[in-house]
């Protein structure tokens, strides 16, 4: 047990979370390099070890151990060589769930070529303003007719191209993956002098969309996945050689905290749903029990719409721990899910530029509390500033900033902006690294979230956050999920507005908007009530299943800009 987390950590157990927060550290190898250390390790130390159990909605279904995992990435790196790819240059693999994308993103990891995970939705636009910001030389994609489509009408206007890459059908013009991979041979001996990688080379680049401007291209090293520990083990608490699902395109940073990285040091397996259209409920929960998967992590988002099912119809007594990322957590959603199932739902925090930032680590450490994100990931010196950088005192709202990252860089967080040195030194020179969000935090050291910088509402005179009117709001019984925006008004500048999809058996009315109303005023301060209730039959959100609240907010400023 804990063979390898035993090379990188010098102390694996810890009897409370203050031994955790002052003694936990990580060793990071020099070289360290995560197909060879991890993938490789493990299939030398238990060729037999299951690395991963792959299904899809037509009930296809492959498991791969870690010897089959080594074998196909040597083929896929020799390939890739052939093509000419190389350390440091920029690959961009666009692959849904599918299976191949653990096997193409361990050889590039082997090869030192920087990865960029692209989520389906992309457009030409954003293809071809990837494809030139990151200078991409080749492009991996699944065989989805959008996807193809939108990739064949950017090639021409992405000048480093090369080469294009097809999983799962032939195309012309396009490399079939399966076909060119099989001519190539299982063994790929590991890079030396200037082709071997070392901890700090770039490994992997995100891009992460702000409230405006283009996305960001953000950096991560070769020790990013050592960063992960902290995920998988301590907050997500996989459990060697058992199944651990989390729900996510590959698309996405949080395929990397839940999919591959953290959860493969720590010998888990990975269960993969490879779900294509319109999310199911009954098809997922259906999935956990017949595989019998011990460890779960998916957006609050899909533990409501789970809530709607009858859960009795399920045996999960398969679930060990149960976790969420990606939005606030609302005490509604985790008192119904615990009534059912009898787990806690562990809330965790962070973003595409690090690890696991907060997190309820378990109550073996501490008990979670109702609207509490947590407390810090021991790898980070966290502090919360004000609007001048002053670090504030227990109760007061400020900046979730994690201290002094130029001088001690910790392992996990990103290394800056690729290819934008002004950003870089911008965003992580300072003080520390702002990450934009606002939170208060309690005298006994818990973390709690308010919502973005951007998402503050500020209505005559008051601070509004987000999460607190969305928590109310939930607690009814006619609200599956909803959003709070500010809605621009001529008096008082912004309102609150609640934009709500409903619960089976209810129809929008203006005697339920007045019910939800009131029912707000009961739950908190009487001036957070939404003044503006909006029903609609779902709410805009990222493949990753966040709220788009910048796009509802931008819908409505056009709107009162057109009547005013």
């Amino acid at each position: 047990m804990d063979y390898l987390l035993k090379k990188f950590l010098p102390q694996i157990e810890f009897s409370n979370y203050e031994e955790f927060q002052e003694k936990f550290t990580i060793n990071v190898p020099e070289n360290f390099n995560f197909g060879f250390d991890v993938v490789d390790a493990w299939a030398e130390h238990e060729p037999d070890k299951r690395a991963l159990l792959w299904v899809n909605e037509e009930d296809e279904e492959h498991t791969f151990t870690f010897s089959d995992i080594k074998r196909l990435s040597n083929q896929t790196a020799n390939f890739f060589k052939s093509l000419g790819l190389q350390k440091g240059d920029v690959v961009m693999m666009i692959l849904r769930r599918r299976w191949e994308y653990w096997v193409c993103a361990t050889a590039l990891h082997k090869l030192g070529v920087i990865l960029i995970p692209a989520t389906l939705q992309l457009t030409k636009k954003d293809i071809v303003f990837r494809g030139n910001a990151a200078e991409v030389k080749a492009v991996i994609c699944v065989d989805d007719d959008f996807v193809i489509e939108q990739m064949e009408l950017s090639v021409p206007e992405i000048s480093s191209l090369e080469n294009k890459i097809l999983v799962g059908k032939k195309r012309e013009g396009w490399l079939d993956f399966h076909e060119n991979i099989d001519r190539f041979a299982p063994d790929f001996e590991r890079p030396t002098g200037a082709e071997a990688t070392k901890w700090d080379d770039i490994m992997l680049v995100y891009f992460t969309s702000g409230t405006t401007g283009m996305p960001k291209l953000v950096q991560h090293n070769f020790a990013y996945p050592l960063g992960h520990i902290v995920t998988a083990k301590y907050w997500q608490h996989v459990e060697e050689n058992k199944l651990h699902m989390s729900v996510s395109d590959s698309g996405w940073a949080k395929f990397g905290w839940g999919k591959i990285y953290g959860q493969w040091i720590c010998g888990a397996s990975i269960f993969c749903y490879d779900m294509m259209g319109r999310f199911n409920p009954k098809n997922l929960l259906s999935k956990v029990e017949k595989y019998g998967v011990t460890t779960f992590c998916v957006p609050p988002t899909m533990y409501r719409f789970m809530l709607q099912e009858d859960l009795s119809q399920f045996d999960l007594s398969c679930l060990h721990h149960c976790a969420t990322a990606g939005e606030p957590l609302n005490p509604e959603v985790v008192n119904k899910w615990k009534e059912y199932t009898g787990h806690q739902i562990y809330e965790g925090f962070g973003q595409s530029e690090g690890p696991v930032l907060l997190a309820n680590f378990g109550s073996e450490w501490f008990e979670p509390i109702q609207g509490a994100t947590g407390k810090p990931n021991p790898l980070f010196d966290i502090q919360l500033l004000d609007a001048d950088d002053n670090v504030c005192e227990d109760g007061e709202e400020g900046s979730l900033t994690i201290m002094d990252v130029k001088n001690h860089p910790p392992v996990g967080l990103f290394t800056g902006y690729y290819h934008n040195p002004e950003m870089t030194e911008e965003k992580l020179g300072g003080i520390g690294y702002n990450t934009g969000d606002v939170l208060w935090r309690d005298s006994e050291g818990y973390y709690r979230f308010i919502g973005r910088n951007d998402d503050v509402i500020k209505c005559s005179g008051y601070r509004i956050g987000p999460f607190e009117v969305e928590s109310a709001l939930v607690a009814h019984d006619a609200v599956v999920e909803c959003a709070i925006t500010g809605a621009p008004d001529p008096v008082r500048g912004q309102v609150v507005k609640a934009t709500v999809v409903l619960a089976k058996g209810y129809e929008p009315s203006p005697e339920l908007t007045k019910e939800l109303q009131n029912h707000v005023k009961h739950m908190t301060a009487p001036y957070k009530y939404p003044r503006v209730i909006e029903y609609v039959a779902e709410l805009p959100k990222t493949v990753g299943g966040k709220i788009k609240r910048a796009q509802i907010r931008h819908e409505d400023e056009s709107a009162f800009k057109k009547e005013n």
